[in-house]
């Protein structure tokens, strides 16, 4: 194995670049022979993140071997922006992660950008060359790895059994919560499940001889019938503090003394430091991936915003590594929790799990994390012939709170007789708090888009009506995430025996946006059918947004008129307020157009217009569009310049209104490979031959 190595790679600047990253690392640490990499993947995630939130550019990580030690660089290409530090509050963490896990970091700054870099140590992987040794003082054998808590407790057993004759010795450590386990046998151990049965509830501190069981302080008729008949004990002890319990067993009566008690004691005194050690280093590994899994969950839960999306995130990364099955209820309006989501480590008991959650009667929230007895009696109703399978499990419900308010819970259940220690429960919870934010989120993100959505479709006309002679066709295309209210609208409505039609664009999005496109939308209509002529209705409409004063941004409009001829041609009056003025297709491909537009709405209050009138054929179109389209960007080129929307145009003769619309939207689409960030809207009036 080479003592130095090193590789990078590059992620672009999104969320799901962070498991990307710690994936990357993880792995060539562990291709190198690293043997914890949990450090290096966790302060990775950190630099990342930070990377991608604050400098908001692709990201390089490099990956360095340098004898012992490792060594990880983030860079990034925006050396003007500052680096979040250890205790910044407008930045959170910042880096103190690096600050404490790593043994060293820094930051450095170059003409293209700068790098973040920490180094740990490389555990397990190959050392700088040492210096030559005298032949006498050569090792051959290579240093063994740092044993881990079970290999420890399995010597400990093993050096036990040889000291006392006992036919099993078994070695049992607290958890966080005082709770033994068994870790490690040695000798015969028939009967193996009984005697662990026998020694729950086993005292941690317990020490003593007992020649036949009596008095003693397990569960006799299971160490019975594991054919142990005595035994002895003491504790692990560190600092004065008990840590774990050694018991030496015999299948014979009276088979050890008091002198036996003292034996068994220097032999746990002995192995305790070290099991103590080994112990907190599983203990601080377990809290470091824990803080890693943490890490990942929220980055994870903030890469989307859709409600149900969320829920399937959190229950899937509760199960299996914190729980067997999970289930979020959601409080709807009557103020009780209905099941809105469930996940079970066995695929093929997802289905059953769900029926019995939508069997349980609705019940409040619970104000308190705590013990959850939802199938204790079991539901009522049709069971699934699986439902035993679930409806004996142990379970634990934690409160979904985001801003101060519940908005549903979270259960996680494991089968009858697990037992969730309390890292895993505090784990839960503080997972059940990012989750409720990251829920609450989508469901705020859902409701704001559905609003959006309704106010947007008020804002347009119900349908577009049906004109003799004239084929219609419109496009309204708005950008982003339909969160907002666009600033876009267009309409066609008759006035008498002649039609009005408008497309108009007002400055910005939200609310303000809102307003003044209902107000303008609203006002063409009534103007027109009051027989306004389209320069009075352009300087009212004018004047009323003006009275809006500075809480109306301004509005660019084409407005026009279509009056039948009776031989199959139209004439168009029009005029345009800071607007493109339309373009003229006829049917030899000949396009043309003003370069004129009157002055906006809403800025100048002595602003008039002017009105151009023109006859449309049998063949000819009127297209009307907004800045979305001719201000397409790809790069440092608009799709409106050099003529390029009279070119597509160009390009559609024959083509009836709809085919003409669809054409230019999807050059105006394929024109660049970003999304568009401005609203985009089309009318087509074409003449039938």
């Amino acid at each position: 194995m080479e003592s130095n190595q090193k590789t990078y790679t590059t992620f672009p600047p999104e969320v799901a670049s962070v498991a990307a990253a710690r994936r990357f690392v993880g792995e060539t640490l562990r291709g190198w022979g690293v043997d914890d990499v949990d450090d290096a993947m966790l302060l990775t995630s950190e630099l990342v993140t930070n990377a991608i939130v604050h400098a908001g550019t692709e990201v390089v990580v490099v990956c360095e071997l340098i004898g012992g030690q490792v060594r990880v660089e983030v860079h990034d290409r925006h050396q003007a922006r500052r680096v979040p530090v250890p205790g910044d509050q407008v930045s959170g963490r910042g880096l103190l992660f690096p600050e404490t896990l790593a043994t060293s970091w820094g930051v450095t700054y170059g003409s293209g950008g700068k790098h973040v870099w920490f180094t740990v140590p490389g555990t397990g992987a190959a050392e700088q060359t040492p210096p030559p040794m005298p032949a006498e003082e050569l090792v051959t054998a290579p240093q063994a790895a740092r044993p881990t808590v079970d290999q420890l407790a399995q010597r400990a057993a093993q050096a036990a059994q040889d000291a006392m004759g006992a036919d099993c010795v078994y070695v049992l450590l607290a958890d966080d919560d005082a709770e033994l386990s068994l870790r490690a046998t040695a000798g015969v151990r028939p009967e193996g499940a009984a005697l662990e049965i026998g020694l729950e509830g086993a005292p941690v501190g317990g020490r003593g001889v007992y020649a036949d069981l009596g008095g003693s302080p397990y569960n006799l008729p299971a160490l019975q019938a594991a054919g142990i008949r005595s035994l002895v004990t003491a504790p692990f002890t560190v600092d004065g503090r008990a840590i774990g319990l050694l018991i030496a067993a015999s299948r014979d009566a009276g088979h050890f003394t008091e002198d036996d008690v003292e034996r068994l004691q220097r032999i746990a005194d002995r192995q305790a430091p070290s099991l103590e050690r080994a112990r907190l280093m599983e203990l601080e590994r377990a809290r470091r991936g824990w803080l890693g899994f943490l890490a990942e969950a929220s980055s994870m839960l903030a890469g989307t915003l859709d409600q149900q999306m969320t829920m399937a995130l959190v229950t899937q990364l509760i199960v299996p590594r914190l729980a067997t099955w999970a289930a979020v209820f959601t409080v709807r309006e009557t103020g009780l929790a209905l099941p809105a989501y469930a996940w079970h480590a066995d695929e093929t008991m997802v289905a059953d799990l769900r029926t019995l959650l939508d069997l349980l009667p609705p019940a409040p929230p619970p104000a308190e994390p705590g013990p959850w007895e939802g199938f204790t009696p079991a539901p009522s109703g049709d069971l699934p012939p699986t439902a035993h399978r679930v409806t004996g499990d142990v379970a634990h419900v934690f409160p979904l709170l985001a801003r101060g308010r519940s908005i549903g819970t979270l259960v996680v259940g494991g089968p009858k007789g697990a037992r969730f220690t309390r890292d895993a429960l505090e784990l839960t919870e503080d997972l059940a708090g990012r989750a409720a934010l990251a829920i609450d989120n989508a469901r705020l993100y859902e409701e704001q888009a559905a609003m959006s959505r309704t106010l947007q479709r008020s804002l347009l006309p119900p349908g577009i009506p049906t004109i003799p002679n004239l084929d219609v066709a419109v496009v309204y295309d708005p950008a982003g995430e339909h969160s907002e209210v666009g600033g876009d609208f267009y309409d066609v409505f008759n006035v008498g025996t002649r039609w009005r039609f408008a497309i108009g664009d007002v400055c910005g999005t939200g609310p303000e946006a809102a307003a003044v496109t209902g107000l303008a939308r609203q006002g063409l209509r009534i103007l027109g059918r009051e027989g306004h002529s389209i320069p009075e209705v352009l300087e009212r409409l004018n004047a009323l947004i003006l009275e809006e004063a500075t809480r109306a941004p301004f509005l660019t409009l084409l407005h026009g008129e279509l009056e039948p001829l009776g031989d199959g041609r139209f004439r168009v009056t029009y005029a345009t307020a800071g607007h493109p003025p339309p373009l003229f297709l006829n049917p030899s491909g000949i396009v043309k157009g003003e370069d004129h537009s009157d002055l906006m709405l809403g800025v100048f209050p002595e602003a008039t217009f002017e009105v151009k009138t023109t006859i449309l054929k049998p063949g000819h179109v009127l297209l009307g569009f907004t800045d979305g389209v001719t201000e397409r960007r790809n790069g440092d080129r608009l799709l409106g310049d050099d003529g390029g929307l009279e070119r597509i145009l160009a390009s559609c003769v024959d083509l009836n209104a709809g085919a003409v619309a669809a054409k230019v939207m999807r050059a105006v689409r394929g024109f660049s490979p970003e999304p568009s960030h401005d609203d985009t809207a089309l009318i087509v009036l074409r003449v039938e031959e």
